[in-house]
Formats: structure tokens, C-alpha cells, sequence
């Protein structure tokens, strides 16, 4: 199990909205950015794709906002690996400021050999990597629907 503490990323001020606090549109770009470097770290990324054709697409992404964000303040980020299978993983990220966290945001990615314009198994070493990261128990955030009854 491993939980990657991945580069900070400090507010933008072209982040807030009108209130003064981070605007929700732009939660996903710091947690966009910090994903190249999670992928880098999981040899998934860049290298991979470049030695390989294939990179992972996302298909899913469930965002909560948990605490809000106001200037000035730093974002760190922090990523798990929650699951995978031949074709699939399921990342977690958290956002904090001062150790505080502040949002999650879960994804479901694809692998996908863009030569053959397709989906494709990944290689036994890259999934065997990802079931070594994977966390040993779901955080209490992961999977959850949306709903008003909360259901």
C-alpha cells in the first residue's frame, strides 16, 4: 500500500469565484496536475506512453467538495491507488491546505493502446505495480454516489 504525497500547488487568484473561496471548476485542475506525477511514479506515465502507445483515459470522475478553499493557501495533494484489473484502475486523490483536507476527487481510468485505437489488457508488471500500491482498505469516501437522501 502506498499513499503518494505528490507536488503542492499554491492557489491561483483566477481560481475564486465572486465569494472569495476556490471556484468548483477549477478543484480539478490541481488534482489534473498532480496526476502526471502520480502516473510518473506508478512508471505509467509519459515514459510508458512513449515507450509503449498506450496511456490510461479517464472515464469517471466523482469530485467532493469537503471544506472550502480561500486565498492565500496551498494545495497539497495526495494519491492511492484504490483498485485495478487487467484493463481498469481506480485512483483516489485529497486535497488539504495546512493538513486539513479540503477534497477528494476519484477516478476511473482506461487503458487504452492508442496504436491499435483501442482498449488493451496492460502488461502483467504494470498490473502486478498497481496491485502492490493499492491501499489495503477503502477510505470511507470512496465509491459514494450523489443522492439527496443520502442513500
Amino acid at each position: 500500500m502506498t499513499i503518494f504525497t505528490l507536488p503542492s500547488e499554491p492557489l491561483q487568484s483566477d481560481w475564486l469565484d465572486a465569494y472569495g473561496h476556490m471556484n468548483m471548476g477549477f478543484y480539478l485542475v490541481p488534482f489534473g496536475k498532480a496526476m502526471w506525477t502520480f502516473m510518473d511514479n506508478l512508471g505509467i506515465g509519459v515514459d510508458y506512453f512513449e515507450r509503449t502507445g498506450c496511456a490510461f483515459y479517464t472515464l469517471e470522475t466523482h469530485l467532493r467538495y469537503v471544506k472550502e478553499v480561500r486565498a492565500p493557501a496551498t494545495l497539497e495533494i495526495e494519491g492511492m491507488v484504490l483498485e485495478s484489473d487487467a484493463k481498469r484502475c481506480r485512483y483516489g486523490m485529497v486535497m488539504k491546505v495546512d493538513g486539513t483536507e479540503r477534497a477528494t476527487c476519484e477516478y476511473i481510468d482506461l487503458h487504452f493502446d492508442t496504436k491499435a485505437g483501442k482498449p488493451a489488457a496492460m502488461p502483467l508488471d504494470i498490473q502486478e505495480v498497481l496491485r502492490h500500491a493499492a491501499v489495503a482498505g477503502l477510505p470511507p469516501w470512496a465509491g459514494r454516489g450523489i443522492s439527496l437522501s443520502g442513500k
